[in-house]
Order: structure tokens, then C-alpha cells, then sequence
């Protein structure tokens, strides 16, 4: 691989066109020429969902204006501040869909592959960029079709660049393959939790709280680095299992603020404003390998050593029927759902004893072993291609 003389850093304007979407209006709504068009909701990382697909008026010339083809990139214009800029890209038919002005389009030119575009616009959530150059009002951040477009791109000769796709496609591959394997280990330990509670009576989450829910830390975007205290924000856990010994952010805390936000090990972090398809899930937190906070955008609960076990509440919060009711009680605002402490407390929650419950993780524990395995394969996999993606795009991109 070439050296980083070779990068040549220059606006993301000058490698494609940047255009923000239609707005939304509610004329738009009654308008003739109804044509599918894709937001926030439908770019998720890396792939686009097409399972909820809304539609608006568009003329036949905004219809050339706002349609997309094939190696598009569309890019997440208002969301949370961590999940600003992120991106998919556009592999239907040209012009099945249009798309609104909560998302950016970017069109590349012969000048960069879509794929390895794709790579920097990863890298640049990742890390932070998107976040920094972000503005944020209440409690969605806008990126701007104008501060994305300023942006200093790493442009590599094509050949380079397609290099450079094919390794981290490689490694991509294999991460699937993980993931996959996940997937349906956790579809058998789904099945295999619903036969052992069919028919158990329910009550409240509540019945199981020591203390909370409780809200995070607040603290700007620009806080967050490398140096001071871990913390656990929306995108350090998917949901399941979580490591919260690696991989963390850190911020700037004060000893009174790690009194009162730090993490406790048995505690149950839930993420309280996400997407709808992702609000609320949640984590039981396994080991600390030092003081560890969490942000605004999380909730905490303390679970009664005498009512509950933390990695039974983990395994029920992430069960059909709790998504249900955190789905059904989001309040929703664009983009973006929220839950309050009083959805959470309202979850449903099996009335098992302690001992019941630990019996059913015992039955289950086989399961639990191989995707702690996966999980701690994948995540080597992940941290190979960020040190792989650093490597590759010089360290600077």
C-alpha cells in the first residue's frame, strides 16, 4: 500500500455532489405524483431498510432532482449527536425512491469509489467528526449539507482506493459471518426463554428496582476524547451482553459527578432516546475495569439482589414483548423515540423467584457460552479493521 504522501486531502465538494433532501410539508402529503421517499428512519449503518417506506408529492422535475441511483450515499442529516452522519449506500433501482432533507445525498464523482467513501464516512462517525462539526437543538444535531461538504476528504488514486475496499471487505465478510451466527443463537435462546415463561405471570419491572431509573451525565460533544473517566453512551452496546472495560470514550468528570453517575457492576443501563427500532435496548453491567459514567441519553437501574438476577433482567429486556412496550410508550420526535422512567418501571416483568431464575440461565447457559465467544471474536474482528482502516487512510482520516 502506497504511503501517506500520496493522500491528497480535499473538500468532500470537489469529489461529488452534496445535495440535502426534499422537506417534508403537509401539502406534500396531499399532493399528486405520491413516489416513495427515504429518511432518517430508513438509513441505518451501512444498509438501508426499506420495510417502512413513507411517500410525498414530487413533480417530475424534483423527482430528477431528489431520485436516487445506484452508489448514491445518503447520510443521516438530523439525529442524536452520536448518530449524526450516519450513512448508507443506495443500491435499488434508479429512481424507486426519493429522499427528504433529513438526509444528505452524496453523489461521487468518477473521482471516488462509492465504497470507499463509505469507509471515510464510517471512519468520521467513529470518530467524531461528524459530532464535532454537528449543531445540535435540543436533542437532535444537524449535520449541514454545506459542513459536510467542506469537510477535508483522504482522496487516493482509484486504484488505491479499490485496493483499500477490497481488504476491509475482506474482513467485513467475516464480521457477518459473526454476526449471523449471533443472530440466530440469539433466536434460539429467544425461543428457548419464551417455552420456560409461557404462561408465567407478570407484574412491573418496578417490583425488581432498588434505585432509578436514573438519567446520565450530560456533557457536549466536544468533551469527549481519549483522556479522563469512560463513559458509556448510545453507541457502546447494541443491546445483550456489553464490554464496558474497552472501547469506551472518555470526558472530563468531576469526583462528584463519577459519585453520582459512575456504573456499579449488577446495574441495568437502558437506552432511554434512539431510534425507534432501538430505543430502550438494554445491558446488565458485567465488570468495570475502572470508574465508569454514563451519558444523558442512558437510564440506570439497581436491581434487588433478593428479586432479580442483573443478566436475567438483561436477557428479559431484550424479549419481544419488552420491545413491544418500549416501542409502544416511545414518545417520538422526527427522527428520533423516547422513553421516561415511568415506561420503564412499567415494563412488564415475569414474577419468578430468584432461584426460578437462575435456573432458567443455567438451562440456557450453553447458548450463553458460544455467543460470549462469538462476541469476543467479533470484537477482535472490529478492532483489526479500525487499526486496519487507521493504518490504510495514514491515521489522519
Amino acid at each position: 500500500m502506497s504511503a501517506d504522501a500520496e493522500i491528497r486531502w480535499v473538500p468532500v465538494r470537489e469529489l461529488g455532489e452534496v445535495r440535502m433532501g426534499k422537506q417534508l410539508s403537509p401539502s406534500s402529503r396531499e399532493a399528486t405524483g405520491q413516489h416513495p421517499y427515504l429518511r432518517v428512519a430508513n438509513v441505518l449503518q451501512g444498509r438501508i431498510d426499506y420495510s417502512d417506506v413513507n411517500s410525498m408529492g414530487f413533480s417530475s422535475g424534483e423527482r430528477e432532482t431528489y431520485g436516487l441511483k445506484p452508489g448514491d450515499i445518503l447520510l443521516n442529516e438530523g439525529q442524536s449527536l452520536d448518530l449524526v452522519g450516519r450513512s448508507a449506500i443506495y443500491e435499488d433501482a434508479e429512481g424507486a425512491y426519493c429522499f427528504q432533507n433529513t438526509l444528505v445525498r452524496f453523489r461521487p464523482s468518477g473521482k471516488v469509489v462509492s465504497a470507499y467513501a463509505q469507509i471515510i464516512f464510517d471512519r468520521w462517525l467513529a470518530t467524531g467528526v461528524f459530532a464535532a462539526i454537528a449543531k445540535q437543538t435540543t436533542s437532535i444535531a444537524h449535520l449541514g449539507g454545506d459542513r459536510f461538504a467542506a469537510l477535508l476528504f483522504p482522496w487516493r488514486p482509484l486504484p488505491e482506493q479499490q485496493r483499500i475496499v477490497e481488504l476491509i471487505d475482506a474482513v467485513s465478510a467475516q464480521e457477518r459471518a459473526v454476526e449471523r451466527s449471533l443472530a440466530k443463537l440469539g433466536q434460539l435462546k429467544v425461543g428457548m426463554a419464551a417455552a420456560q415463561l409461557a404462561d408465567i405471570e407478570l407484574g412491573r419491572f418496578e417490583d425488581v428496582i432498588e434505585y432509578g431509573p436514573q438519567n446520565g451525565m450530560y456533557k457536549s460533544a466536544s468533551s469527549y476524547g481519549m483522556e479522563g473517566t469512560p463513559i458509556v453512551r448510545i453507541e457502546s452496546f447494541r443491546g445483550g451482553p456489553s464490554d464496558f472495560t474497552r472501547n469506551l470514550l472518555r470526558v472530563a468528570a468531576t469526583e462528584m459527578e463519577v459519585g453520582r453517575y459512575g456504573l456499579a457492576v449488577g446495574d441495568i443501563v437502558i437506552n432511554r432516546v434512539n431510534t425507534p427500532e432501538l430505543v430502550g435496548k438494554s445491558t446488565a453491567v458485567r465488570e468495570l475495569a475502572e470508574p465508569t459514567v454514563f451519558e444523558s441519553n442512558m437510564m440506570r437501574c439497581s436491581i434487588r439482589a433478593d428479586r432479580a438476577v442483573p443478566t436475567f433482567v438483561e436477557m428479559w429486556l431484550g424479549d419481544v414483548l419488552s420491545k413491544r412496550h418500549f416501542r409502544v410508550r416511545a414518545k417520538s420526535a422526527i427522527s428520533q423515540a423516547s422513553i421516561n422512567g415511568e415506561d420503564v418501571r412499567d415494563c412488564p416483568f415475569p414474577q419468578l423467584a430468584v432461584t426460578e431464575q437462575l435456573a432458567i440461565l443455567e438451562r440456557l447457559a450453553a447458548v450463553t457460552a458460544q455467543q460470549r465467544l462469538d462476541e469476543a471474536e467479533l470484537a477482535k474482528l472490529r478492532d483489526f479493521k479500525r487499526g486496519m482502516v487507521s493504518a490504510l487512510l495514514g491515521g489522519g482520516a
